[in-house]
């Protein structure tokens, strides 16, 4: 790729990283209605928490990046499915124990760590980790431990709502049900558009402005959260 093409590519892969942060700020909480609706249940409610962890995956920018620079590059189904399934348990399991067994962590601390993942997908997709240390971490562990990650920011969220106890793990594995069945729709749509996109003849230097992206919107996200930490803005 020419000198000044790769240079643009880069400025415009990192402008579009910043324009997506007002977006990426709100994308991993559970506000507004949905939170009053949540807290108004008393008792078991399959459907209701069904749809709205069926909403939060499709509307969870974070989860969408993270996963979309998973599977960016993988080709055969075997692997597709195999690195679906590790975040699945990883997220899952963090869920289901966080939300019903009180494990929780700080938010602006959590949120920052999701973004640190979506760095990390777009460092490794680059090939950083092989150019700078001569190897990179195993990725299904990596895969999985941030899955875990994702799950616990999420199972925080919950339980800053004060859900009632009644039915409480009903609701929460609905609400876990839901957040998968999210992710396969959000999954087959970015597999078609992917599928679509590596016909493209400059697939290969668009690909590099994605992952640019992708990281420039991780280091972004870990940025606001991380000055919410230490400067208490709402996370």
């Amino acid at each position: 790729m020419p000198p000044v093409r790769f240079r643009l590519l880069s400025v415009l892969a990192m402008l579009a990283g910043v324009l997506l942060v007002p977006v990426l700020v709100e994308a991993h909480g559970v506000t507004g209605a949905d939170a009053r609706l949540l807290r108004s249940v008393d008792g078991p409610a399959i459907v209701p928490f069904m749809y709205l962890g069926a909403k939060h995956m499709v509307t969870g920018y974070d989860h969408l990046l993270f996963l979309a620079g998973v599977v960016f590059f993988l080709r055969q189904p075997r692997d597709i499915v195999l690195f679906v399934s590790l975040f699945t348990a990883g997220h899952s399991l963090t869920l289901l124990f966080g939300a019903l067994g009180g494990l929780r962590a700080n938010p602006y601390a959590i949120d920052a760590v999701i973004g640190l993942s979506v760095v990390y997908k777009g460092f490794e997709n680059l090939g950083g980790f092989k150019t700078i240390f001569g190897a990179q971490p195993d990725p299904r562990w990596a895969v999985f431990t941030f899955g875990l990650v994702h799950g616990l920011g999420l199972a925080t969220r919950l339980q800053d709502l004060a859900l009632s106890r009644r039915g409480l793990a009903t609701n929460i594995v609905s609400f876990n049900v839901g957040v998968e069945s999210g992710q396969l729709l959000a999954l087959v749509a970015v597999l078609i558009g992917l599928a679509w996109w590596r016909r493209h003849r400059r697939y290969a230097s668009h690909a590099f402005a994605a992952n640019v992206t992708l990281m420039s919107a991780g280091f972004l996200l870990m940025g606001y959260q991380i000055a919410g930490f230490f400067l208490g803005r709402p996370s």
